[in-house]
């Protein structure tokens, strides 16, 4: 198979869908892979690197998206690449199509077969595709809110670990998944006072095993993340449903009564956010206030880390690239329902039900087009 990898597009995204050692593991079962030049140079790899791997350099992301059977990237494509995309071409990558009603449509018209990262489960269960980005994202969401609870950035000119004779910032953290459970890691380390709200009760009681009086945990319910939300210097929204938008945790009423110069980091965004009032942000303009609060709504988190994101997301995503690349998409799905469970849209139907749902589309069952 022919596979290309282009250069991401969206504001200060540096990650690249796949490293030179993936291109090797490629390359050497027989595939061709193209990369547009310079795809990875801003995280330190080189086209030589590519070079060496086996890979052949091109110039522009058309000559890519003409030419490839497969498509490899990181983030959603934006509206330029979803127009360059074909009937019967596969795109591989994040996607979180259920709060983005124009790239679903792009997506749809283009005839494509459309996987996403995000949906791909894992045979313990979970998402082991999204888990090592969750794990970026959960970790740089302290990072972040720290830096913005800083007065210079908006925030109430607090130190969220304190210091010996001040009391420590509280961190609030809604979900305790993955990212919950690297944001607690985090909070807990530079010493805040922390608050852990979820609904699996047995998911609490392992954190409580593991970091005991360090922390509150938290059955969630609306009573429960208004009391935490308005004690709260700083809330970390980690919520999510498989595909589908985010419920809105936190409303609007319950933001206009926090703490002036509090900070809310909505890693929920991709899926569109569990606050009321969060819409996406860049890490050109990460931030933005709502009756004074510091809202860090960034849908690319990860991409501050660009590096040590491309290396976590490859170890994730080469095994069924391999599978894609080695079988066609119709076998590699038919032998593996975890990465069936990917398919989003294919030739113009939507195929995972949360989207559909959301976006008002018919749903079309992936096994309808693998029989």
């Amino acid at each position: 198979m022919l596979v290309g990898v282009p250069k991401e597009i969206k504001n200060h995204e540096y990650r690249v869908g796949l490293t030179p050692a993936s291109v090797r593991e490629l390359t050497s079962r027989g595939h061709q892979v193209i990369v547009q030049k310079n795809a990875g140079t801003a995280i330190g790899l080189s086209d030589e690197q590519y070079a060496a791997a086996g890979a052949s350099l091109v110039d522009t992301a058309k000559e890519i998206f003409d030419r490839a059977q497969m498509i490899v990237k990181v983030k959603e494509p934006q509206p330029q690449e979803c127009a360059m995309l074909r009937e019967g071409q596969i795109l591989y990558t994040y996607l979180h199509l259920a709060p983005d009603p124009q790239q679903t449509a792009a997506l749809v018209k283009s005839g494509a077969t459309c996987i996403a990262y995000e949906t791909i489960t894992g045979p313990g269960g979970g998402l082991p595709l999204l888990a090592p980005m969750s794990e970026v994202a959960g970790r740089m969401s302290i990072q972040a809110g720290a830096a913005h609870l800083e007065k210079s950035k908006g925030g109430m000119g607090l130190l969220l670990g304190g210091v010996p004779g001040v009391e420590a910032g509280h961190v609030v953290i809604i979900g305790a998944g993955v990212v919950g459970a690297n944001a607690l890691q985090m909070a807990v380390g530079i010493g805040a006072r922390v608050t852990v709200l979820d609904k699996n009760v047995d998911r609490l009681r392992q954190l409580d095993l593991v970091f005991g009086n360090r922390i509150s945990t938290l059955y969630s319910n609306a009573h429960t993340v208004e009391e935490s939300v308005l004690s709260a210097d700083l809330v970390v929204g980690g919520v999510l449903v498989p595909g589908a938008a985010a419920p809105k945790l936190v409303t609007r009423d319950m933001t206009s009564r926090m703490k002036q110069g509090a900070v809310v980091v909505d890693v929920a965004i991709d899926q569109g956010g569990c606050f009321e009032t969060s819409h996406a942000t860049t890490h050109a303009e990460p931030t933005y206030l709502v009756d004074g609060v510091v809202h860090y709504c960034v849908a690319n988190m990860p991409g501050a880390v660009a590096r040590t994101s491309t290396f976590a997301l490859n170890n994730a995503t080469i095994g069924h690239a391999v599978a894609l690349a080695d079988k066609g998409w119709r076998q590699a799905l038919k032998d593996n329902p975890h990465l069936k469970n990917g398919l989003n849209v294919c030739q113009g139907k939507v195929t995972y039900q949360a989207v559909a749902h959301d976006l008002g589309y018919e749903y079309v069952p992936a096994d309808y087009f693998l029989q």
